[in-house]
C-alpha cells in the first residue's frame, strides 16, 4: 500500500488490519512549524543515543531526549533514561497533540536525525513501561522523511511521507502486530526532529 503525496482523511486507518494509524497531515503553518523546529533544536537537551546490543555498547549519531510529567525511568535497547521536566514548547505541543487526538500523554521521547544517513530500523514501541495498546502521537518537524510499517506475520507494508509540522497517531494493537521504521536516504541532507508523546504506566 503506497500513500505517497496523498491527502488522507484524519479518521482513515492507514493499516489494513491489526491496529490503527491515523495521519493528520500538517497541523501548523510553515512559520509556526519553523518556529517549533528552531526551538526544539536549541532548547532540548539532546544526547547521542546509546544501546547495548548483543553485548556491544553502541553510540548512535542520532540524538535523543526524554521528558515527562515526572522523572520516569524508560528502558529500551538495555539502556535506561530518566525523564526531564517539560520545556515551554514541549508543553504547548503536548496540549495540541492531546486536543487533536482526544488522548492524554505523560511523557515524550524525542529523536534528532541530522540528515538522511540517520534512520531507525524496524521496531515496535511495546516496552513494558508503556501502557499496553495506548496511543502514541508522533509530531515531525524539519526534513520530510519516508516512514514504513510492516506487519509482523504477513509482512504487508504501508508507506507514507511525514511532513514538516505533521501529526501521526499509532494506537490500539498497532505495536503488538506491526513494526515501523525510518529508512535512511541519500536524498535528504537536512535535519528532522520527531516527538513521540506516550503514556507511561504509573
Amino acid at each position: 500500500m503506497d500513500l505517497f503525496n496523498s491527502t488522507v482523511a484524519i479518521n482513515y486507518n492507514l493499516l489494513p488490519h491489526g491496529g490503527t494509524v491515523n495521519y493528520f497531515g500538517k497541523l501548523f503553518s510553515k512559520k509556526e512549524a519553523d518556529h517549533y523546529f528552531d526551538a526544539l533544536m536549541n532548547t532540548i537537551e539532546w544526547k547521542n543515543d546509546e544501546a547495548f546490543i548483543m553485548g556491544k555498547h553502541i553510540i548512535t549519531k542520532r540524538k535523543v531526549a526524554w521528558y515527562g510529567d515526572e522523572s520516569y525511568s524508560y528502558t529500551y535497547s538495555n539502556k535506561s533514561k530518566t525523564a526531564l521536566p517539560w520545556t515551554k514548547e514541549l508543553l504547548e505541543l503536548k496540549r495540541i497533540s492531546e486536543k487533536q487526538t482526544g488522548q492524554t500523554y505523560n511523557s515524550c521521547l524525542l529523536n534528532l536525525y541530522h540528515n538522511g544517513d540517520e534512520g531507525m530500523a524496524y521496531h515496535s514501541d511495546d516496552e513494558k513501561a508503556l501502557a499496553k495498546n495506548s496511543a502514541i502521537a508522533s509530531l515531525s518537524f524539519g526534513a520530510e522523511r519516508r516512514f514504513l510499517f510492516k506487519h509482523k506475520q504477513s509482512k504487508e507494508t504501508v508507506t507514507l511521507f511525514l511532513e514538516h509540522g505533521s501529526l501521526l497517531v499509532m494506537k490500539d494493537e498497532t505495536q503488538t502486530n506491526w513494526l515501523h521504521r525510518l529508512p535512511p536516504t541519500k536524498k535528504v541532507n537536512r535535519p528532522r526532529v520527531n516527538l513521540t508523546f506516550r503514556t507511561m504506566m504509573v
